[in-house]
């Protein structure tokens, strides 16, 4: 037996039981989940649970609510956290320093315990209330149990890991780069757009796939702070599953979740070929 023979078995014995983890944990859930989303009441075969879940009006709003808070959620969190992440390798002082200590503090923070400080800030008896009331605002604008809830929660729990990806993409610039296209008399927008951007967009492309994951299949900040109706599909598979007792309009609503969550994988992994591809 060659060599490279006895180093492939070795590799492939050393990625055997995380396949066989992977295999157990997810790919058999999913397919039986995806069987079960096709089994009717009467214990027949037939896409009337794909048929409810687009057809019926609160099946659909709850979808339409869905994609519109991730879509947010993902485009706020890209924004905050590479603002933060460039500004804080671009920069240095104090205010850099303090950041650099407390942003990654979050992730650190249950989600269940974050999700209820919030309620205790923006809720109409919270912090933010009593001191409108002592400004002379007696009704406190409605902040939480809404779409707005969610997507601050969204915001709080994945601006920091998003943060810290783009922070350690933007460390590997170089600064020569910077310095030259400085030296050309190139503007900070067109460093920004030309060079940093480019140099980056593997990660950003990373961190788009890991939020929008993150939020769509969401369930404690959803159930706590959103509101009763539209849900987001967490919420609404719990729902179904837990107090209507239909477990395979909840398959249904499980598989469809991951088709979702595919759709955004396969455009990840098709840009890492092609880029794989382009450099080979």
């Amino acid at each position: 037996m060659s060599k490279q023979m006895k180093m492939g078995i070795l590799g492939l014995l050393l990625v055997f039981p995380s396949f066989l983890v992977l295999f157990v944990i997810v790919v058999i859930p999913i397919v039986i989940s995806f069987k079960e989303s096709f089994r009717n009441k009467s214990g027949g075969y037939d896409l009337s649970n794909y048929t409810y879940l687009f057809t019926d009006k609160l099946m659909r709003s709850n979808i339409i609510f869905t994609l519109e808070v991730t879509v947010i959620s993902v485009i706020l969190v890209l924004i905050v956290s590479y603002a933060l992440a460039v500004y804080m390798r671009f920069n240095d002082g104090p205010v850099v320093r303090m950041i650099r200590r407390t942003y990654m503090i979050p992730i650190f923070i249950p989600s269940v315990i974050a999700t209820y400080g919030l309620i205790q800030m923006l809720g109409n008896k919270g912090w933010v209330a009593k001191f409108l009331f002592l400004a002379g605002v007696e009704t406190m604008p409605r902040i939480i149990f809404d779409m707005k809830g969610i997507i601050i929660a969204n915001l709080w729990f994945n601006i920091p890991f998003t943060t810290m990806l783009l922070g350690s993409a933007l460390s590997g610039v170089p600064n020569s780069i910077i310095e030259s296209a400085k030296d050309v008399g190139a503007g900070g927008l067109r460093i920004f757009f030309k060079f940093v951007l480019p140099l980056t967009y593997k990660t950003l492309l990373v961190a788009i796939t890991f939020v929008f994951m993150g939020v769509i299949g969401s369930f404690t900040a959803p159930f706590l702070v959103g509101p009763n109706a539209p849900q987001m599909l967490g919420v609404s598979m719990e729902q179904i599953f837990g107090v209507f007792q239909e477990k395979e309009l909840a398959a249904a609503t499980a598989f469809f979740t991951f088709l979702l969550c595919s759709v955004m994988g396969y455009f990840y992994i098709r840009t890492m070929i092609k880029e794989e591809g382009a450099r080979s």
